[in-house]
């Protein structure tokens, strides 16, 4: 036997064998293995119930049973030296503990174990809430279906058609990607996906925008847990140097564009009108006998109407296409973009992100130099075309933007006056 520390020589008979310390004493047993070797266990009632630790040799399992026997005997010295206001703390704690089934040991020494990670009390809590939201009741359903119910749901709302046609795009590029259930679409997965896109800063922050707005859908109805979105990188949108296109470029852009675009170019370059609203403009909103475009509520990005002058040259880019009835374009968002992309292609140029509506604001303010009127055919403030477009080009170059026409056709280049002026 084994006693305060001291332990007998090992003899068949020993087994069970005792090891004490102080008032206490731990049994280890030895049992044959089917291999015929010995494998070696000692009881445990440190939690309240009986177990049994497995060890592999006879020394290790002495050596633990001396560790338990010296725990539990100096458990004990300290019970015995325990004051009324600790043994009512200690009491308390087993009341709490009572409900779960859980000794106060066990629950110390889990705890220990949980401190020893997360090194803080606040900290294991919000570990525990974190994991208590993610493992929640939750609806599994896979993200493509949960698509096809917020497009659904964003129908039946009556949400604009281009809204609706903008949340198709994004969405179904985001479902082919993230063939799985939304509870398990982490923010990693979120963020590799956005890297993966190779966008510019704006098109990054409108998937982000709208992947977020997925998962606050999916939250409402019980299929995620939280929002993996908003972890997500936010990019800053400083933007950057303003590009243009030259009277030579637009020249190229235009030669090469297919019947079905051109105008859409056209109305870019020399109205600034916005993508959005191009793609939103109908035949019946261009009045080219009084020069003039109506930007209603409907079509502008703003809430306010607005009139935009049709310059000469547009005029005659635009004088074919008198008997066409209903939008200017007529494919789908993704294809007015494509479009865009395969024109340049066939020009042999680069495509400049709005660089359309960018040219027209640039050569427009040098040819008028009245930024408010510029600012209202735009649709934005006088602040902004100052800030942006102010000595960006010359007015001679203004005098060339607005030359350009279609070939054996002579445009004479005078400041427009806008409907409102």
């Amino acid at each position: 036997m084994r006693t305060n520390g001291t332990r007998k020589p090992s003899r068949k008979s020993d087994w069970p064998r005792k090891v004490s310390f102080g008032r206490e004493s731990v049994a280890v047993y030895r049992r044959q293995l089917p291999s015929g070797g010995y494998g070696f266990m000692v009881a445990n009632y440190s939690a309240g119930k009986r177990r049994f630790d497995s060890y592999p040799t006879e020394t290790e399992a002495l050596d633990a049973a001396q560790r338990l026997a010296r725990q539990l005997s100096e458990r004990q010295v300290v019970a015995a030296s325990m004051t009324n206001g600790q043994a009512s703390e200690y009491a308390a704690a087993v009341a709490t503990l009572k409900p779960y089934g859980i000794t106060l040991t066990s629950a110390a020494d889990t705890l220990a174990k949980c401190l020893g990670t997360v090194h803080d009390l606040s900290n294991l809590i919000a570990a525990v809430e974190f994991y208590a939201a993610r493992h929640k009741t939750l609806t599994r359903k896979p993200v493509s279906e949960v698509v096809t119910e917020l497009l659904t749901v964003k129908e039946g709302r009556k949400q604009s058609p281009r809204y609706l046609q903008d949340l198709r795009v994004r969405l179904a590029r985001f479902a082919d990607t993230f063939r799985k259930d939304c509870c398990d679409v982490t923010t990693a997965d979120v963020q590799a996906w956005l890297d993966s896109l190779k966008l510019s800063r704006q098109s990054y922050k409108n998937y982000r925008t709208v992947a977020h707005l997925f998962f606050k859908f999916a939250m409402a109805r019980g299929y995620a847990a939280d929002n993996p979105v908003s972890g997500a990188d936010k990019l800053k949108l400083d933007g950057g140097d303003v590009e243009i296109f030259t009277p030579g470029e637009i020249r190229r852009l235009l030669a090469a564009a297919t019947p079905d675009c051109l105008p859409c170019l056209a109305l870019g370059a020399f109205a600034g009108l916005r993508s959005a609203e191009i793609e939103r403009l109908a035949w019946a909103d261009i009045h080219l006998a009084e020069r003039l475009i109506i930007i209603g509520k409907k079509i502008a990005k703003t809430p306010s109407r607005r009139v935009v002058p049709i310059s000469d040259n547009l005029a005659a880019w635009l004088t074919p296409y008198t008997q066409r009835t209903g939008t200017v374009w007529q494919g789908t968002h993704e294809g007015f973009y494509e479009a865009q992309q395969a024109t340049a292609a066939a020009a042999g140029m680069k495509w400049k992100q709005n660089a359309l509506r960018h040219s027209y604001a640039s050569y427009r303010f040098a040819l008028t130099n009245d930024a408010g009127r510029v600012a209202g055919e735009l649709g934005n403030s006088a602040a902004v075309v100052h800030r942006h477009y102010l000595e960006l080009v010359k007015a001679t170059d203004a005098e060339a933007w607005f030359a350009v026409k279609p070939e054996g056709q002579a445009v004479n280049v005078v400041p427009m006056m806008s409907a409102a002026g």
